[in-house]
């Protein structure tokens, strides 16, 4: 891919070889007018090294090079750069929307505890089983806790008809005659589910997620669910929060449960109980603002505002499909990726600047010597095996100021 650098680069390279051109016509023409004699010798001369020495390689060079010494620095420091556009723009970045579950937290919950609610004589084991036969067949990390919980307590699973998954809301099926139903309080409501006896319902923690179950129109459980914050998250936060960035959480899930993990972060802007569809919207209003937006997110559910950012930022744990739509993937989900990817971009700007600073100060300075300009003052000629020579060096240069990323400070 190409950065927007490289554009500026190629734009500039459209005026300058027709320039270059035109400096060696324009010596030829000194040269074969007001030279010494041989006239047509020196004047041949001269318009060959100009052409020699102007060779835009340094300047084609100069974005790729650091680009690609960049990418290899990244994926050493556990940042995978999909798209070069991406890198470049990170830096300028002032606002970071990151995802709650997967991407703050281990994005690996655990069932907690249960509670059978509104009769029907259930037993905890026997929802449990219902919930975990509905929920096998979709990939939610909610989902997975739950199938997980079923599994390790050996109850017995049941295959689902009729099976219809809600991205952020919940499931919905058939089993053993029953019609079930699994998700958020909201979804369960919005298909009529009697909601009599779970008022009762306390969490001693508010980090927990609730996930209720209905069967035949009435809510018959509640499951709450917890998932621990990453160890690295809160230092993560901290150094993007030194370095100016707005930090807004945003997540599907319920605004207690979001205040929760928020207040543990230092987090002020909270965007909760946002539905998938709704999650690129933040994001577009957020751009609409005039803000440089990054979104961090690892579930298909993200994918969606990770296309719509600046900067999309997939963590290496998630899905397929929120690594495909983001240009920059953190290997191993740790948020102090970010930082890293930061300074690298940051590092990354200045190297190409330098570059073709060099490129251009190179030519400028090389030109009007291999023209003869300065012959008449101090004497000065350039041999076309000198010109091709001192091109060759600013090429090397440009290498190897590049190759200087390779111990960048992240």
């Amino acid at each position: 891919s190409r950065a927007p650098m490289q554009r500026l680069a190629d734009k500039v390279a459209g005026y300058f070889v027709p320039a270059v051109i035109l400096a060696a016509l324009l010596a030829f023409a000194g040269w074969a007018i007001f030279g010494p004699p041989p006239k047509l010798a020196h004047a041949l001369v001269s318009a060959i090294a100009v052409v020699i020495i102007a060779c835009p390689c340094a300047l084609g060079l100069a974005t790729p090079m650091s680009i690609m010494v960049a990418v290899g620095r990244g994926a050493h420091a556990g940042v995978l750069i999909r798209n070069a556009e991406a890198l470049e723009t990170l830096a300028k970045v002032d606002t970071l929307v990151i995802d709650k579950t997967g991407t703050l937290t281990e994005g690996k919950p655990q069932v907690s505890s249960m509670e059978v609610l509104g009769g029907g004589g259930y037993s905890k084991d026997a929802l449990l089983s219902l919930a975990a036969s509905l929920e096998r067949s979709s990939e939610h990390p909610l989902a997975r806790a739950m199938v997980q919980a079923a599994n390790e307590k050996k109850l017995p699973l049941s295959e689902a008809n009729k099976f219809l998954a809600t991205p952020g809301g919940g499931v919905e099926g058939e089993l053993l005659g029953k019609k079930v139903i699994v998700g958020t309080e909201t979804f369960l409501r919005a298909r009529g589910v009697e909601w009599t006896g779970a008022e009762s319902v306390k969490r001693d923690d508010a980090a927990m997620t609730p996930v209720y179950i209905g069967i035949d129109g009435r809510v018959a459980g509640v499951f709450l669910l917890s998932d621990r914050i990453k160890a690295t998250a809160a230092e993560a936060l901290r150094e993007l929060r030194g370095e100016g960035l707005r930090i807004v959480m945003l997540t599907g899930d319920t605004r207690a449960t979001a205040m929760k993990v928020a207040g543990e972060l230092g987090i002020e802007e909270v965007e909760a109980e946002v539905k998938p569809e709704q999650k690129s919207e933040v994001v577009k209003r957020l751009r609409s603002e005039g803000r440089t937006v990054a979104m961090a997110g690892d579930g298909i559910n993200d994918a969606p505002a990770l296309a719509t950012a600046h900067v999309g930022i997939a963590m290496g744990t998630g899905t397929d499909v929120a690594m495909q739509n983001a240009g920059i993937t953190l290997v191993k989900g740790d948020l102090r990726g970010i930082v890293r990817a930061r300074r690298l971009s940051r590092a990354t700007i200045g190297n190409i600047k330098q570059n073709l600073a060099f490129a251009f100060l190179y030519n400028a300075l090389g030109v009007p010597v291999a023209a003869g300009v300065f012959y008449p003052v101090f004497g000065w000629l350039l041999s076309p095996m000198l010109a091709s020579a001192a091109m060759s060096f600013s090429s090397v240069s440009v290498i190897g100021n590049a190759l200087r990323l390779r111990k960048a400070s992240l």
